[in-house]
């Protein structure tokens, strides 16, 4: 049998003369384009929007610029619906997305995630005058405006909720007032941003899920090297204090908890 070890060993030395060829490449390509492409939403505020003169803004747009700036290179922002937003990083549309992507165990199957870098809670947004959902169990058999292929919209399903398909939190919000949805389960920053701007608007958190879910960067699978100079960047930001201070720009607060 010493020719099969022999044959595994001289199999294992090639394999490992043949990583480093190919370890890296994304980040080396990224810094030889100078360029660091995140694909994003830019209808979810106040994470990833536009402002009144059109510009893209928001908590993760700067997030991704300030990452870009540690990379050494210049953040290009792509957008999309968040529906096909993730399939975009097969297509290599993008480097990574940067658009309140939960870590789940289901993507993560697929992907790779950077370190979390920010905390939020579902909550459960209904009309004002709405005093029949009180909690996520009296979803059942109500009309709830989701995102089809968010967290959000899963855990709609699960409480037996007939889902309507929107493209974005705005959108959802929109329906809910309008009385074309029953409720929406949606990120509670979100809602606080948009009471925020928009106090008057008819609409209220009924409940809030216990426990916090984290987001982070999504990358293609298979580039330590990647996730490994973003993590070194987010580590940077909160550091030197330029995380907190675009957090408590949007939020009032560190949200990275």
């Amino acid at each position: 049998m010493n020719w099969l070890k022999s044959l595994i060993v001289a199999g294992a030395i090639q394999a490992l003369a043949i990583l480093p060829g190919n370890a890296g490449a994304n980040l080396d390509a990224i810094k030889a384009a100078g360029v660091f492409k995140i694909g994003t939403e830019g209808t979810y505020a106040p994470f990833t929007y536009h402002d009144a003169s059109g510009k893209l803004v928001g908590f993760d747009v700067e997030i991704g610029q300030e990452i870009a700036k540690r990379l050494g290179v210049k953040a290009e922002f792509l957008e999309g619906k968040w529906d096909g937003l993730i399939a975009g990083l097969d297509a290599n549309r993008y480097d990574a997305v940067i658009n309140q992507v939960g870590i789940t165990e289901e993507r993560k199957a697929k992907y790779d995630f950077s370190d979390p870098y920010i905390a939020s809670k579902a909550a459960l947004i209904v009309r004002e005058d709405n005093a029949e959902i009180k909690g996520f169990a009296d979803l059942s058999g109500k009309r709830a405006a989701q995102s089809l292929t968010s967290n959000y919209g899963k855990m709609a399903e699960q409480a037996g909720a007939e889902l309507i398909g929107t493209d974005g939190f705005d959108q959802s919000i929109a329906l809910v007032v309008q009385g074309r949805a029953d409720a929406t389960i949606n990120d509670s920053l979100s809602f606080l941003d948009f009471k925020k701007k928009q106090p008057n608007a008819p609409v209220k958190i009924a409940a809030t899920e216990d426990e916090a879910a984290y987001s982070g960067v999504i990358v293609r699978k298979g580039d330590p090297e990647l996730v490994a100079a973003i993590n070194d960047a987010l580590k940077e930001m909160k550091a030197d204090g330029t995380y907190r201070k675009i957090a408590e720009k949007y939020f009032g607060q560190d949200v990275s908890q």
